[in-house]
């Protein structure tokens, strides 16, 4: 009987157990944490671009690729921001890439030709040697 009225909905322990472990009550928690782009249809109501230095420091959705799109949600009628990528970004990073990539072909090219130049000046070399000892 004692440990029914201590923890039960009356009791003094009910509304301190939630609070004394640290956690929010079950029912605020999912819509304070998610987005409500996650679980709702939305409209975006700006299009995708680069964050200001204001917004990179102000704004978390910035950090992960550097560009927001704001959006609407249907059914909460909040406006929100969400990560983005920038299709123009992703192009320049792409066409870095491939000059890059091509830079390191072209160099390891002039290495190949080098080396085998080398090569077939020893292989002359030893054969001109072999002509002379006969």
């Amino acid at each position: 009987v004692r440990g029914r009225s201590r923890w039960g909905v009356a009791g003094p322990g009910a509304q301190a157990g939630p609070a004394l472990s640290g956690h929010a009550p079950s029912t605020a928690s999912p819509v304070a944490v998610t987005p409500c782009w996650r679980v709702e249809d939305f409209v975006v109501a700006q299009e995708c671009a680069r964050c200001s230095s204001f917004q990179v420091k102000t704004i978390p959705e910035c950090n992960p690729t550097g560009f927001i799109e704001k959006i609407n949600c249907a059914t909460s009628k909040r406006d929100e921001f969400k990560s983005c990528r920038s299709a123009v970004m992703e192009a320049h990073v792409f066409w870095r890439f491939v000059g890059t990539m091509m830079c390191v072909a072209a160099v390891f090219a002039v290495l190949v030709v080098c080396r085998q130049r080398v090569l077939d000046r020893k292989a002359l070399e030893k054969v001109r040697k072999q002509i002379e000892s006969i």
